[in-house]
């Protein structure tokens, strides 16, 4: 079923598109309100089949391909040129849902690294866990978390995501560093944290620096100590929260600059949109009728 599928995508974090008949006229293969998912590997349910089903498909790839974020309103008169005889008309409403966008790279199945999971995993995001130490991670993690231990965790950073919020906090200081060079030297990482003082901060600075590597600005992306210095504690989960802070603020922004910030279709658009999508459901309505006459 199409709403099954729909909770596996999010859970997956991949993007789809929700296909809904808005409207019918006439004689069409499936009523008002049937839907189907449309992935980019397949689709879950059915919208009545044959060469009208096909070409929503399509376009249903062609969102997913491009990246699209705005519902799109088709409208399809069932005649000679689309194989089907209904002779009726369907307005159908492709709506894109979105995949996950926020990928976590936790670098570190420690003490922190675990009560990093657990203020992070609640949150609409996608988690990597890299460590070497197998026996560390607990039986069972969260949906949106994707264990991987590696004999060599820097080498990871290769086949993560691009703009991915990396985090390191590592049992080992030159662990640390070779993870922060490789995801420097990758320059495809939204925002690195590195737990740690400023002494170690500085070490790191240095040798970045020293080996003539990266710039000044590539070194700079480096946010260590990490963590939000007014939540203060020296506890697993304090210091997990103070990360936490510090990742949602980069993501996120403050509070008031979400308050100036518009999201979604416009209610005037809305609006438009669904007076057309009433018009054209009319009017092709009136056609079937002098089409029967």
């Amino acid at each position: 079923m199409w709403i099954d599928a729909v909770s596996e995508q999010q859970r997956k974090g991949e993007a789809s598109i929700l296909v809904t008949i808005l409207g019918t006229a006439g004689s069409a293969p499936r009523k008002t309100g049937s839907k189907m998912l449309v992935t980019a590997e397949q689709s879950f349910d059915t919208i009545g089949g044959g060469h009208l089903e096909y070409l929503i498909i399509q376009k249903a790839h062609e969102m997913l391909a491009s990246g699209s974020r705005e519902p799109v309103l088709e409208h399809f008169p069932l005649g000679p040129k689309l194989g089907q005889c209904c002779g009726g008309s369907v307005s159908v409403l492709l709506e894109p849902l979105s995949g996950c966008d926020f990928h976590i790279a936790l670098f570190g199945a420690g003490h922190i690294g675990k009560s990093l999971i657990d203020v992070l995993a609640p949150l609409d995001c996608q988690i990597t866990w890299i460590d070497n130490r197998p026996e560390l991670f607990p039986e069972e993690v969260p949906d949106n978390v994707t264990v991987c231990v590696s004999e060599q965790p820097e080498q990871e950073v290769e086949d993560l995501p691009d703009d991915v919020y990396s985090l390191v906090v590592t049992h080992n200081h030159q662990l640390d560093y070779s993870i922060v060079e490789a995801t420097l030297k990758h320059n495809k990482s939204h925002w690195l944290g590195v737990i740690g003082s400023e002494t170690k901060a500085r070490r790191f600075q240095q040798r970045l620096g020293h080996r003539g590597l990266f710039t000044d600005e590539q070194i700079q992306h480096m946010s260590c100590p990490v963590g939000i210095e007014a939540v203060g504690g020296r506890k697993p989960p304090e210091i997990a929260i103070a990360i936490a802070g510090e990742i949602l603020s980069v993501r996120n922004g403050s509070r008031s600059m979400q308050k100036r910030k518009r999201e979604g279709i416009p209610w005037q658009n809305l609006k438009s949109l669904l007076t057309t999508a009433g018009a054209e459901v009319e009017t092709a309505g009136a056609e079937a009728e002098v089409e029967r006459a």
